[in-house]
């Protein structure tokens, strides 16, 4: 497990400030990378109670699921929507996951291009991968198939998406779940490096086991060592969004979410 003993003192100070009401200061770390949410952590909740779980953290950067924001939404609940957006400091970095084995595709870059996103994350099904990757240069919007571990027989992890995209469209990627990827038995840190070219989301997160059994902890306390992913950003230049999926205690997320952000920007600012 990874230690969090060197990062207290750093990770308290932010985590006062994301818990607090009227605090405002805090410390500006070091190489600091996009951080985002990955909608899929809200599921249970309103986009208002969303959005002020957000403030409480500090995290201006939003991955929209269809559940606050509908395919199907038209233009002026897509803009209603974004205004609660924009009042609450939040910025709708991309669209997704969107994708199962009845998807339309024209329609899901459709609704990428109303809601403004240069990206999709997706878990297409494999039959829609070519048609995909002619949306892609249709739309210019770039997509990232998100790997799904033992889960998901399709995407396990950052290599099985690889190999079906390394040889099509640029603008197709991957978003690396670093927890589903150690959950198949690979190492995300070594994964971020080899394949960092089509890395164009992360999904962060931690487990306790680097196999199926393995299930969701907070940011500090499982298997995988964040610092040394942290240096892998560094080493290749990173400039996507790191986006929390924080998947335990998903009915009571906030404090769970708190730390592992607060540990997060305390490893950057490390």
């Amino acid at each position: 497990m990874s230690s969090r003993r060197d990062f207290i003192r750093q990770t308290s100070g932010v985590l006062a400030v994301s818990l607090g009401s009227g605090v405002t200061e805090r410390p500006v770390a070091r190489d600091a990378f996009q951080l985002g949410m990955a909608g899929y952590t809200f599921h249970k909740f309103s986009l208002d109670q969303t959005l002020e779980m957000m403030k409480r953290v500090d995290v201006r950067n939003l991955c929209i699921k269809d559940f606050h924001l509908p395919l199907n939404s038209t233009s002026d609940e897509i803009s209603a929507f974004f205004q609660k957006l924009k009042q609450a400091g939040v910025t709708g970095y991309a669209v997704g996951p969107i994708g199962d084995d009845d998807t339309d595709i024209e329609g899901a870059f459709d609704y990428a291009s109303r809601v403004g996103a240069q990206l999709i994350v997706g878990i297409p099904a494999l039959k829609d991968i070519p048609e995909i990757e002619k949306k892609v240069k249709k739309y210019n919007v770039r997509y990232a198939i998100h790997n799904h571990g033992p889960d998901e027989k399709r995407y396990t992890d950052a290599l099985s998406v690889y190999n079906l995209i390394k040889n099509t469209d640029p603008r197709m990627g991957i978003c690396l779940d670093i927890g589903h990827d150690i959950r198949f038995g690979s190492d995300p840190v070594a994964d971020l490096k080899k394949y960092a070219d089509r890395i164009f989301d992360i999904h962060l997160k931690n487990v306790t086991a680097a196999s199926a059994a393995g299930r969701a902890v907070e940011l500090g306390r499982g298997v995988i060592h964040i610092p040394a992913l942290v240096g892998a950003l560094r080493q290749i230049r990173y400039s996507g969004m790191c986006s929390l999926e924080y998947e335990k205690d998903m009915e009571d997320p906030l404090v769970g979410i708190a730390e592992s952000v607060g540990y997060f920007k305390g490893v950057c600012a490390k």
